[in-house]
């Protein structure tokens, strides 16, 4: 009885043994299911097991992110529910109402603005632009580690603002399925199920410096009809957001900066409308506003309070 008593309260207790595993089986056998077996998801589950068996500093920290693996769980799973199959692909009314709104007049004919870039890109732009889109996922996930260690309230309201503005995006994705700028310069307006990603713009950064990096990352994508909103322009605002909501001085305008370089990125290298960047902006701040009403007034406010003590020292 005793020997019992001291193996569930032990750090290596039966409980989490059996319930991590189960977890890490479910996860692989519905992955393989749904999208097929990837050696991603092997990495994924031995990072999660190994940091949650490895000490209880480490159980707290894959714990507290497991808010983010959460999200590339869905993010990955929308591959099996393709959102052209929901309702009707935007292509030429979206490109229309770009050029009829951000049209630029070059030599007598009006240009979107991707279109414009596209003509006069750079090999300035083509390197900067590529580096400010690597950031989209570095500079969350370093902020979140910051606050994390500095401040778990704030590392546990970023984290579900991140993911509830994901969400948000996700229904629009679905609501209004919509082509990137360098879907339209590939195939036209005719409608392509399953095409596959498309490096576009960022092709040229690729070539600069002789590698595949943004080729490998977007022969990866879940869905090129989920244009809009951009959730890349989305994610720096909830990090501007956080950063002066806990007065980080100088990193705001590193922050700033970021965030500007993405939304110009986003255009220059044709993976987003100047559309679709609004409609990031947007979801962003309905996140954050909606977010904020729901941890005041809601069970979140005691969901995030449990995970908070979870993840505590």
């Amino acid at each position: 009885m005793q020997q019992e008593v001291l193996l569930k309260n032990s750090f290596y207790n039966l409980r989490n043994i059996y319930l991590t595993a189960a977890i890490s089986v479910g996860y692989l056998l519905l992955s393989i299911l749904l999208v097929g077996f990837k050696i991603d998801q092997l990495v994924l589950i031995f990072i999660f097991n190994a940091l949650f068996f490895i000490s209880a500093g480490t159980r707290r920290f894959i714990l507290g992110f497991s808010i983010f693996i959460v999200y590339w769980i869905l993010f990955d799973y929308m591959k099996a529910f393709p959102n052209y199959l929901f309702n009707t692909v935007h292509i030429e009314d979206l490109y229309d109402l770009e050029k009829n709104t951000f049209g630029i007049n070059y030599h007598g004919l009006i240009l979107t603005p991707n279109e414009y870039w596209k003509i006069n890109s750079t090999a300035f732009f083509d390197v900067l632009t590529g580096f400010f889109y690597l950031m989209w996922v570095p500079v969350p996930l370093a902020f979140a580690t910051y606050l994390f260690f500095k401040n778990k309230e704030q590392f546990v309201q970023f984290s579900l603002t991140f993911v509830w503005v994901n969400l948000l995006g996700f229904v629009v994705y679905y609501a209004f399925p919509a082509a990137p700028p360098w879907y339209v310069q590939e195939h036209g307006f005719e409608f392509i199920a399953k095409t596959a990603g498309n490096t576009a713009g960022l092709a040229r950064f690729d070539h600069y410096f002789n590698i595949t990096l943004f080729h490998g990352i977007y022969s990866k994508g879940s869905n090129v009809f989920a244009a809009m909103p951009s959730l890349h322009s989305s994610y720096p605002v909830i990090v501007v957001y956080y950063g002066l909501k806990n007065r980080l001085g100088k990193i705001n305008i590193f922050f700033f900066t970021v965030m500007l370089g993405i939304w110009f990125s986003a255009v220059y290298t044709s993976h987003h409308y100047t559309l679709d960047v609004l409609a990031g902006l947007s979801c962003a701040f309905l996140g954050i506003i909606s977010f904020n009403y729901l941890i005041r007034h809601t069970k979140l406010k005691q969901f995030a309070a449990n995970l908070i003590s979870a993840i505590g020292n």
